[in-house]
């Protein structure tokens, strides 16, 4: 296996359907301004590109097929080159990068091209598009009738049964990521709000409210892999990929078996991200309280506090402490989503693990601005998806 080096990144300013950000710009107008970015940021031409490695859904229109790789490739000039199509739900970035990290890494190609974009339909994601009496999604949004609201607000009162975590403490959440996002010219939410504007907003599903759940967005993003020759032929300071792992469920995760009891017990409620975390951790050799950012997937504030306590980063029930401390910041001890995170970008499903590569190279090269993590050398980048799929990958300077 040789070093893989991330050349170059590329993203498009996240927003929704027909409002100033994105317009009604197409999914691959959207990815051809992500890429066209990041091969100008890497100092290659498109013709250098030998694959590509996409993300695509069912969102987004083109061929409709999940084919946004090759609708990438038509738009920029049918060069021949190979395409993986990766799917995965909100792990298809992830996945991604992980198929072009292995085809670098495994010196099939020196140059590889990950891409993520989405279009998103309007409302809350729904999982299953069929009516489909085997499929366990259908089940469990028609009989159980619980949609991804009503299973965060489920685990998020578990938490407050076992940590005393308040209402008010969740809400700060979503305060920090704002407070992260103002100023990023990428995010699509880029003003401050107080925790009495968080605390006033309805209810989606109690104890959640509407500020503290990521809505879903339409963007982009871009990333050039290559091998470390071809990256000292470029750039004296490369970012490093030091690991990139992936993950499903395990037969221990009831989560999307036991429709009766959607909440097991155990020390995660997500044993495919914890797989995924610790082999990201066992391959780059480093442990979690070595990193100097995360970014992490946070649909809704209550992963934010979760997460960083089931890998390791802090106690059990230290989060909401470290939080209201400010070590979470940027300039904290334990910095979360100093990209402001998916409650400050919305979510553009397969965009979202190749948008944590962006903002975690641009924090390594310290391109960060006013959200930049001050000497940040180690960086996790963390999703997970529809379907028990969860990535991780470290990138390093």
């Amino acid at each position: 296996m040789q070093e893989v080096a991330v050349l170059g990144v590329g993203l498009h300013r996240f927003g929704k359907s027909g409002d100033a950000i994105v317009g009604n710009k197409s999914v691959t107008e959207l990815c051809r301004h992500a890429v066209d970015m990041a091969l100008s940021d890497a100092g290659i031409s498109w013709r250098q590109v030998q694959a590509v490695a996409a993300a695509s859904s069912r969102f987004s229109g083109g061929k409709g097929w999940g084919l946004n790789g090759n609708d990438v490739v038509e738009d920029l000039g049918s060069t021949g080159v190979p395409v993986y199509n990766l799917s995965a739900g909100c792990a298809a970035g992830g996945n991604a990068f992980n198929v072009g990290y292995s085809l670098v890494a495994g010196g099939v190609h020196d140059l590889v091209l990950v891409v993520g974009g989405e279009v998103m339909p309007k409302g809350m994601i729904q999982t299953s598009g069929t009516e489909e009496v085997t499929d366990p999604e259908f089940l469990r949004q028609r009989c159980v009738g619980m949609p991804g609201p009503a299973f965060w607000a489920t685990l998020a009162r578990r938490r407050m049964h076992e940590f005393g975590t308040t209402e008010e403490q969740m809400a700060k959440v979503t305060v920090k990521a704002r407070q992260c996002s103002v100023g990023n010219p990428f995010a699509r939410f880029q003003k401050a709000v107080s925790l009495e504007e968080v605390m006033n907003s309805p209810y989606v599903s109690n104890p959640l409210r509407l500020f503290e759940i990521c809505p879903v967005s339409n963007g982009a993003a871009a990333t050039i892999l290559c091998s470390a020759q071809k990256a000292r032929q470029f750039t004296g300071k490369p970012v490093w990929v030091a690991s990139s792992a992936v993950a499903t469920l395990g037969f221990d995760d009831t989560l999307p078996r036991n429709l009766a009891g959607p909440v097991p017990n155990g020390p995660s409620f997500h044993t495919e991200v914890m797989t995924a975390v610790r082999k990201a951790f066992e391959r780059a050799g480093v442990g979690p309280r070595e990193l100097s950012f995360v970014e992490m997937q946070d649909n809704t504030c209550y992963y934010e506090l979760a997460y960083p306590e089931e890998w390791g980063l802090c106690e059990p029930g230290e989060a909401q402490y470290l939080l209201e401390a400010g070590e979470t910041l940027p300039t904290g001890r334990m910095p979360i989503n100093p990209s402001g995170g998916f409650v400050s970008f919305g979510e553009a499903t397969t965009a979202m693990g190749v948008f944590q590569i962006v903002e975690a190279t641009w924090q390594l090269r310290g391109q960060s601005g006013g959200r930049q993590v001050p000497g940040a050398k180690l960086g996790l980048a963390q999703t997970n998806g529809l379907g028990g799929n969860a990535t991780a990958a470290i990138l390093k300077r």
